[in-house]
């Protein structure tokens, strides 16, 4: 289970927004983070990383997007049972094949 979310989402989303307003004007882009993270009480480093996925998820920047992320957390759950399950499967098949194995020789 994921943990609890620090930030509410409308001041995640307001920070993004300020951030990368800052950022496209080269007069405001150096130190914007820093800036933006003191006004609103956020980690500039958290800050850089929320705007980077905002980047990612717009395109504007290579990588997975938050919902391909999402998509493969799932995927890798879902393989994480199947496996298991086949597991048991096995399991129980080499049970059942000696059983009838026993069974056939007496």
């Amino acid at each position: 289970m994921a943990a609890p979310r620090k930030y509410p989402e409308e001041l995640r989303e307001r920070a993004i927004r300020m951030a990368v307003d800052l950022r496209r004007d080269p007069a405001t882009r150096t130190g914007a983070l820093r800036r933006v993270g003191e006004q609103l009480g956020i980690n500039p480093e958290t800050l850089r990383n929320w705007v980077s996925q905002a980047e990612i998820d717009e395109g504007h920047r290579p990588g997975v997007t938050t919902a391909e992320g999402q998509r493969i957390v799932e995927l890798e759950r879902e393989v994480k049972e199947l496996r298991r399950a086949n597991e048991i499967l096995k399991t129980a098949s080499a049970f059942f094949a000696a059983a009838e194995l026993d069974r056939r020789l007496k």
